[in-house]
């Protein structure tokens, strides 16, 4: 194999893909994978159209660990693995947007990704100083340059970018940040500088080489909680009211201090119905809660669950919860009000801002 530039120099690649990846539909028309037309809950699907932007900072043919902190595996193998845990990514956030998928093999998705291209840099990622911190923090408004994100998000209509990075305690990253005409709801400091503000909504995850697709979803879930929980209010409720908040409050089944109250709802990404502390994925104690069969007044039957019902695994709770946010085809109503299709918020996030939807319908 020849040698490799030093890091410092970089290689650039760049591809449009004309199909997506394994596991990723293609674009389709506003009509559900399997012939459903429509309805009031939210079109299906919706396409989240992803650029890929992977840094790899190279010595020879491996990736420098004095550069990552915590990775030096070749280059070769690192490539491989950041193909295959996409890929996975992928296939597990369509798969969540099947609501019930669980037990309807013909639930349609409410989401299908795109990749739309990638780029790869054999060079560090770009960082600046951070006074309050140890270490620098990733500099996304470079990264956005750096892969002339304006053409992509505004004449490719990229709805994300995911990148592809280190930790290894070596620098600060945000495991999402938004740019917005409606400004930053993210998993991040919110700041609206550090990014370009282009006319259409746009978001970067940032995932770690060293891990899994279990900790890239988990970005994504955060985000979701993040999306839903300013559209129903939560950053501007006073924290007694949380309990109140038809997510917050009703579906996770939490208040301010995030632990779960009684009787136990659908939980949050940290915490399933059965958990006790922030994590808990794999505990096998039962506990009655309604996940299944979630109303906001909680009408519906409470069922004892413990972790065999995700495979007692941090990826499977993500897929099996997002299972159980209401999707297309639910039957939820808020009093006379029928419930959105939750997913909508993310695949028309700007519209939903345009029009300051609320989780259910007001028709």
């Amino acid at each position: 194999m020849k040698s490799l530039p030093l890091a410092g120099r970089f290689a650039i690649i760049l591809f449009l893909i004309a199909h997506s990846i394994s596991g990723c539909a293609a674009e389709t028309s506003n009509a559900s994978a399997n012939g459903q037309p429509s309805d009031a809950t939210g079109a299906v699907p919706d396409t989240i159209r992803v650029l890929i932007a992977a840094y790899y900072p190279v010595s020879g043919d491996t990736i420098d660990q004095a550069v990552t902190g915590d990775w030096g595996q070749s280059l070769a193998f690192t490539r491989t693995k950041v193909d295959s845990v996409t890929s996975d990514i992928i296939r597990s956030l369509e798969e969540g947007t099947r609501f019930h998928g669980y037990k309807d093999p013909n639930a349609p998705k409410s989401l299908i990704y795109k990749v739309m291209g990638r780029q790869e840099f054999l060079e560090p990622l770009p960082t600046l100083p951070r006074p309050d911190s140890k270490v620098p923090m990733t500099d996304y408004g470079r990264i956005f340059d750096q892969i002339d994100g304006k053409t992509w998000v505004q004449g490719q209509k990229v709805d994300e970018i995911w990148i592809w990075g280190y930790h290894g305690g070596v620098i600060d990253l945000w495991e999402s940040n938004m740019s917005s005409p409606y400004g930053d709801i993210s998993n991040s400091d919110r700041r609206t500088d550090d990014l370009p503000v282009m006319d259409r909504t746009y978001t970067l995850f940032h995932y770690n080489y060293q891990r899994g697709a279990a900790e890239a979803v988990e970005n994504h879930m955060h985000q979701f909680e993040a999306i839903l929980n300013f559209m129903d209010g939560r950053d501007s409720a006073p924290e007694s009211e949380w309990t109140n908040l038809l997510f917050w409050g009703q579906f996770v089944g939490s208040d301010s201090t995030h632990r779960l109250l009684s009787p136990r709802r659908a939980g949050w990404s940290h915490y399933p119905p059965n958990a006790e502390k922030d994590y808990q994925w794999a505990n096998l104690s039962p506990v009655r809660s309604d996940i299944e069969d979630w109303t906001p007044d909680g009408s519906g039957p409470f069922q004892e669950i413990e972790c065999s019902r995700w495979h007692c695994d941090h990826l499977g709770w993500f897929v099996y919860w997002m299972q159980n946010m209401p999707g297309h085809g639910n039957t939820v109503r808020l009093g006379a009000h029928p419930m959105r299709n939750w997913w909508t918020f993310l695949g028309d996030y700007d519209t939903a801002r345009l029009h300051n939807w609320k989780l259910w319908t007001e028709d």
